[in-house]
């Protein structure tokens, strides 16, 4: 599928949450299915084993020791299992140098004989020793009184139906966990998928916005979670449409800005002026004026969208004050303030500002340039003071007209100031001109706003 279609791999997020879930109910219900089997057969299995001690603590306390030394039941066991042929359910005595004591329903079969048990607790094992059927054991090694034989006790027992037990409780084990877990896949599917419907209209929305439908994404009662990505995407439309705008503005202005020069630089021509060679000197100097102002404003403009624009000012500040100083020797400059302070201002264009401010004060002062760095709030305060006469509050607000210069005498293109207010206004900062009351001239405040 092409890219741009407004269309996307139908279900990718749905199936990577449903696909998650479904893993980790998978992953619980297994182990919860293996605990809760382990726990049912330990507890079928005990209940098993407990009638067979129960049936060898009977024997037991009915046994006695006859005449001849044999053991003998004064009282026969009350199952009547015991007493039918290969019933799946039997005893048996045993002791050295006599013949087994046998229940008649193992008739012509004998239960064998382990080696002898070095205590009186009872034994439970699995035996393979009939072909037709695998019995459990429980013996249980006696000493009688009246006798100095030590008789081996033992009960036996068909485990079919043990074996049944167990397997229909792990046949309802595995058929009910696997209903439940398909039903609690089925409700994260509807889960997701009713979660993230409102995704879908939102994509709708932006489509329409692509095609010209719509100007912004909107959205009807959209979730709490979806609605600040709403306003976060809008904010982001209105910042590219007030950068665009911002572009055929500054496109606009240097057209008309380059129109009148070019005019008369034409008109001359055509007029075969003799001073022509003067005139497009004078004009094409404005021009030039009229093309670095509008670069500046453009690169901070398309700087202006990155989140992260970060700058030290006392790196570029310093930067600064070495570039200026080696083109006014003669110029004292002191530096003093946050060292640590940093705004949200791309380098460059910090440089660019100080740069302008710095020279400016170093031109026209009186030989000495004051600094200071310090902070305001979420502001940082960059104050640039000289010694020279300073200027009326008529001149103030002259400086920040394009191609405004007081002192004419000094080189120059009269846009420093007013691309340092351009600027400054683009990052949401401020640029004011004040008297200074230590060093009697002028008084630059430079106010930007504070990086994260």
């Amino acid at each position: 599928m092409k890219k741009g279609t407004g269309k996307s791999s139908p279900g990718s997020l749905n199936r990577r949450m449903i696909a998650t879930a479904a893993l980790w109910i998978s992953l619980l219900l297994t182990l919860g299915g293996f605990t809760l089997d382990r726990v049912l057969t330990s507890a079928i299995t005990r209940s098993f084993d407990d009638g067979l001690k129960y049936v060898l603590t009977s024997m037991a306390a009915s046994a006695e020791i006859d005449a001849l030394g044999e053991v003998r039941l004064i009282r026969q066991l009350g199952d009547q299992r015991f007493l039918e042929p290969y019933s799946g359910i039997y005893w048996q005595i045993s002791g050295a140098g006599f013949e087994p004591f046998r229940s008649r329903s193992l008739w012509d079969r004998s239960l064998k004989q382990k080696p002898p048990h070095s205590d009186e607790d009872v034994h439970i094992y699995d035996s393979p020793e009939f072909e037709e059927e695998e019995i459990r054991v429980a013996e249980r090694d006696i000493k009688l009184p009246m006798s100095d034989v030590v008789w081996r006790f033992q009960v036996a027992q068909d485990r079919s139906d043990l074996d049944a037990q167990i397997n229909t409780i792990r046949y309802t084990i595995i058929w009910s966990f696997l209903a439940l877990g398909l039903g609690l896949i089925l409700m994260a599917a509807v889960q997701t998928v009713y979660g993230l419907w409102p995704l879908r209209s939102l994509r709708q929305s932006i489509v329409e916005m692509r095609e010209g439908r719509a100007r912004r994404v909107v959205g009807s009662e959209l979730p709490s979670e979806v609605a600040p990505l709403v306003d976060e995407l809008n904010g982001l439309l209105d910042h590219n449409e007030k950068q665009a705008e911002a572009a055929r503005e500054h496109a606009g202005n240097l057209a008309h800005a380059l129109k009148t020069p070019l005019t008369v630089i034409l008109n001359a021509a055509a007029a075969k002026s003799s001073d022509l060679s003067e005139l497009v000197e004078r004009e094409a100097a404005a021009m030039r004026r009229q093309v670095d102002h509008h670069l500046a404003r453009a690169r901070a403009v398309g700087r202006r969208g990155f989140a992260h624009s970060r700058a030290e000012v006392w790196p570029s500040l310093t930067s600064v004050e070495r570039a200026v100083s080696r083109l006014y020797p003669n110029v004292r400059f002191d530096l003093t303030g946050d060292k640590a302070l940093a705004v949200r201002v791309e380098r460059q264009d910090l440089d660019e500002m100080l740069g302008n401010l710095i020279e400016n004060a170093a031109k026209y002062g009186g030989g000495s340039v004051f600094v200071t760095v310090e902070k305001a709030d979420a502001m940082a305060d960059i104050l640039i003071e000289d010694d020279g006469t300073g200027i009326s509050a008529a001149d103030k607000a002259k400086l920040f007209t394009r191609g405004a210069r007081l002192d004419s005498s000094k080189p120059g293109t009269g846009l420093g100031l007013a691309i340092v207010r351009d600027v400054a206004e683009i990052y949401g900062g401020t640029i004011t001109l004040e008297e200074s009351e230590d060093m009697g001239g002028l008084l630059a405040r430079l106010r930007l706003p504070l990086a994260a």
